[in-house]
């Protein structure tokens, strides 16, 4: 029975989670295909690739992801304060914005709103989440 290993293709079906429950993203969801990757060309968080490995095709099982493995810790210098003249009218707490940079493009959530200004968040929206996963491995090539 072939298992998982760097370097194969594989397919899986998952469902990610938080520690409170909710679900963050599924596969499952009506008219998606299983996740397919390469292992260990960085297509996926390095947690959920090392969990898949060793797998065969037909196992289930659930993983737990740190921080660390997964999107990193909340880096507080990747927030910042925006005046309100400088973004879209009646801006809102939980509003997820598209910014340029000197490097590019950014997405930030807006997590404060005051009288002129705004606090935005270009952290990643899972950083600093512990993430558990339910796997389900579907084909290895």
């Amino acid at each position: 029975m072939k298992i998982v290993q760097n370097g194969d293709s594989v397919k899986v079906n998952y469902t990610g989670r938080l520690e409170d429950g909710s679900v963050f993203d599924s596969s499952l969801n009506e008219g998606r295909e299983p996740l397919a990757a390469v292992l260990g060309q960085g297509q996926l968080i390095k947690g959920f690739e090392s969990g898949l490995m060793g797998m065969s095709i037909g196992d289930k099982k659930t993983i737990e992801i740190a921080p660390e493995d997964a999107y990193g810790q909340v880096i507080e210098g990747m927030m910042s304060e925006v005046s309100l003249e400088n973004l879209p009218e009646n801006v809102k707490v939980g509003d997820q914005l598209q910014g340029m940079t000197e490097r590019g493009p950014v997405s930030v959530v807006v997590k404060e709103v005051n009288e002129k200004s705004a606090i935005v968040d270009a952290n990643h929206p899972l950083a600093g989440k512990k993430l558990i996963f339910d796997l389900e491995l579907v084909s290895i090539d």
